[in-house]
């Protein structure tokens, strides 16, 4: 049943407004402040979400993917970006790229990341991307949605569902955050340990092959909102899996 979006109770996000443009410029005036750690900080912002996930199925996964372009891609197998429905039907997608976050930013001594920085929210992250792509699978559709320097460049795009349920949020520091991909990969191995997430750390090499093991499921083409298949030409990439801290690693395939 659909219903105003003035009504909905706000927990993470404001749901009454989907940009918030003097937040993403204030991000953008203080990047240093916002994001001290580079790229690294905005990878561990996108973590901490489906480790918010995990924390409630205690047994997550997550595959972080250094894309030889300086993008990066992160996938995850929880529930989905919460999305409804207002009065006239359409889908409304929690506001979570381009509005603060209510329990962080404002409080950076809510939580520390994994790297000691305080957490702010996944609009520093869309903020400081020249784009970034969410593709959202929920149990009521799936839909993917452009930012470019935080703010909508596209509607929700309807995509294929297959019954799964998870994101992909791909993006592409500016060229401030970025830094060496191996560098961050090393970071990644250190910092990318939780109690309930297995994270699996895949750096990109310029040598196209052919493999399907470690694309999950409902991997997007995240270009153009398109579903690829599960076998596609990708560039060569070095794993590393870092399972949870005291648990044994979930499936790969998810």
């Amino acid at each position: 049943m659909s219903e105003s979006r003035t009504r909905w109770q706000n927990t993470t996000h404001d749901w009454a407004s989907s940009v918030d443009g003097e937040h993403l410029a204030q991000i953008r005036r203080r990047p240093t402040e916002f994001a001290p750690g580079g790229s690294l900080y905005l990878i561990l912002e996108v973590i901490a979400y489906p480790v918010d996930e995990a924390e409630s199925t205690a047994d997550g996964c997550c595959v972080v993917t250094l894309h030889v372009d300086g993008s990066v891609s992160v996938t995850d197998n929880g529930r989905g970006t919460d999305t409804r429905y207002d009065d006239s039907g359409q889908p409304i997608k929690k506001p979570v790229m381009a509005t603060r976050d209510l329990r962080f930013f404002d409080f950076p001594d809510a939580q520390l990341l994994s790297d000691g920085h305080p957490r702010r929210g996944m609009s520093v992250v869309a903020a400081l991307s020249d784009w970034l792509v969410h593709a959202n699978r929920r149990s009521n559709g799936a839909r993917t949605q452009r930012y470019e320097n935080g703010v909508p460049v596209t509607d929700l795009i309807q995509i294929h569902a297959d019954g799964t349920t998870g994101t992909t949020v791909h993006f592409l520091p500016n060229d401030a955050m970025r830094g060496p991909l191996a560098v961050e990969a090393a970071q990644m191995r250190q910092l990318a340990v939780f109690p309930n997430l297995k994270v699996e750390i895949i750096t990109e090499t310029s040598v196209a092959f052919s493999r399907s093991c470690f694309v999950p499921r409902t991997f997007q083409s995240l270009s153009d909102g398109m579903p690829h298949p599960r076998s596609r030409e990708l560039p060569l990439g070095v794993r590393h899996e870092v399972p949870p801290a005291g648990r044994e690693g979930c499936a790969d395939d998810f």
